[in-house]
């Protein structure tokens, strides 16, 4: 396993190699990477603040699945509908997501205000500790282009 340290540079980096992450996990083994994605899930979160980046807040919005909805609405004592209404769109998928970037809920210093009831997209994300790492490649890649962790899990694993 590589020693990997970000810089200035890593989003750069992590574009020209894209092409070289498809390649590893197409041919990875598949249980081995599962078995090393908890630690290096840990590492990468000890060493990378999500409150000095919070890209993934500024710029995507995670899926508002129904249980999100009525545990979100009720927390911001607001009817679902209204909730709906107010925050939420349909995309092109069929899923709700918020209407505006950044997300509504982030706030200027980066925490989010329903973070205690916040979607499970966002409580999952970025999905370093799961097998949505490896099963739904095409979300890794675009989140190692935007989110530190991924791309510090993913050079990890590189040989």
């Amino acid at each position: 396993m590589r020693v990997v340290k970000l810089n200035d540079n890593w989003q750069k980096h992590s574009a020209e190699r894209q092409k070289m992450y498809k390649q590893f996990l197409d041919r990875a083994d598949k249980n081995a990477v599962l078995k090393q994605l908890p630690d290096l899930h840990e590492q990468a979160f000890e060493k990378i603040d999500c409150l000095d980046c919070a890209a993934c807040c500024k710029n995507y919005s995670p899926r508002f699945k129904t249980p999100d909805i009525k545990r979100i609405s009720k927390y911001l004592r607001m009817k679902e509908s209204v909730f709906i209404e107010t925050y939420l769109r349909i995309d092109e998928d069929g899923d709700y997501v918020v209407t505006s970037k950044p997300c509504p809920f982030l706030g200027s210093d980066n925490l989010c205000s329903i973070y205690d009831t916040r979607p499970s997209d966002c409580a999952r994300f970025p999905y370093t500790d799961e097998d949505v790492f490896i099963k739904r490649m095409n979300i890794t890649l675009k989140n190692s282009t935007f989110c530190p962790i991924v791309y510090y899990v993913l050079e990890s694993l590189m040989p």
